[in-house]
């Protein structure tokens, strides 16, 4: 695993990290296994959340003890000092160290975010504060806003910003990535499988290969999906025009619109499996529409309970039309029913 400046933070890790969200599926004793094989891999940024329920823990119970080998990143998604401080103190105590390497603005999406941020007794001056007492290194910022990421970036503020970066999701390349090496700012890509609808990696990792001053930081819930990405790493990366044409249908199949399953919309208020739901469409080009219907059914029968309420499309971090989205899916979802007699 070769090892890359974060920036000009002077932070030296792997050039590729381990994304937390996944390992909130684990029971504890299993998630430190895999984190623990993970930094036995050569992994040494790990980046997590205060809202990734018990990430953190679990984080901190793998690497008590050799705190001191590893890049920890953490965020909040407060937005006044004082709440953002108590996330801070909590992430300290949860992952069982006295700083934090790289604390970041947690989906600073839009204009607002940034307002009350900035704005006197907002999560920027605690943080500021934090800082200069020595309980965080540097102050990165996450987004997926496109629009909002340069901005901040622009701002010159942040050490780091993370944003979303695959093959389907490329526009970050041009002059997001751009303004950031201007800056000498670490580039961090969350999302290198697109939230899941990319499961080919070793052609999601020949992609993100070529940009090697970006971080990719997918999730791992394995010993196995870690080996999978480390050995992809062992390797000289060519891209072929095969890998072109797989990456082109991927494209094609997915279009503009399809859920990244970050599950910032949930939970539904009355009920509905959104994330689930969502995926029926892709989940039926793999299956067949008997196994596609017995696969997601009690996702899609909830459905049903959709009162279009609009709570998942203000949440939604890719404003996508969720409830009409939903619909479609659940449209197909008969289509098949019919077809099978179900």
């Amino acid at each position: 695993m070769r090892m890359v400046k974060l920036g000009k933070t002077g932070l030296t890790i792997s050039e590729v990290g381990f994304g937390g969200i996944p390992i909130i599926r684990l029971d504890t004793a299993t998630a430190v296994k895999v984190l623990r094989h993970a930094y036995e891999q050569g992994i040494t940024f790990y980046d997590t959340a205060n809202a990734y329920r018990d990430s953190e823990d679990k984080i901190g119970l793998a690497f008590d003890g050799i705190r001191h080998n590893v890049i920890l990143a953490t965020k909040t998604i407060k937005r006044d000092a004082k709440s953002a401080t108590e996330h801070l103190e909590n992430s300290l105590r949860l992952l069982k160290t006295d700083y934090i390497d790289l604390y970041q603005l947690h989906q600073a999406a839009q204009e607002k975010d940034w307002d009350a941020a900035a704005a006197s007794d907002g999560v920027f001056e605690a943080v500021v504060r934090a800082r200069d007492q020595g309980k965080i290194r540097f102050i990165g910022v996450t987004s997926h806003s496109l629009t909002m990421a340069l901005k901040l970036v622009k701002m010159g503020f942040f050490s780091t910003v993370q944003f979303p970066f695959n093959f389907i999701e490329d526009a970050a390349k041009d002059e997001l990535h751009v303004a950031a090496l201007e800056r000498e700012m670490g580039i961090l890509a969350m999302k290198p499988f697109a939230g899941g609808v990319i499961d080919n990696a070793t052609v999601a990792f020949k992609f993100l290969r070529q940009y090697p001053a970006v971080v990719p930081i997918p999730g791992f819930d394995s010993v196995a999906s870690v080996d999978e990405i480390v050995s992809i790493y062992g390797h000289d990366n060519t891209v072929t025009q095969k890998d072109r044409g797989i990456m082109d249908d991927y494209r094609v199949k997915l279009g503009k619109q399809f859920c990244r399953r970050c599950e910032y919309c949930q939970p539904c208020p009355n009920g509905v499996m959104i994330t689930t739901a969502m995926g029926y469409k892709l989940i039926a080009s793999r299956m067949s529409p008997a196994v596609s219907i017995d696969f997601a059914r009690v996702a899609m029968e909830s459905i049903k309970l959709c009162i279009v309420c609009g709570e998942c499309v203000e949440r939604c971090p890719y404003e996508l039309p969720i409830p009409e989205m939903l619909k479609a899916n659940y449209d197909l979802y008969e289509t098949h029913r019919n077809q099978v007699g179900a």
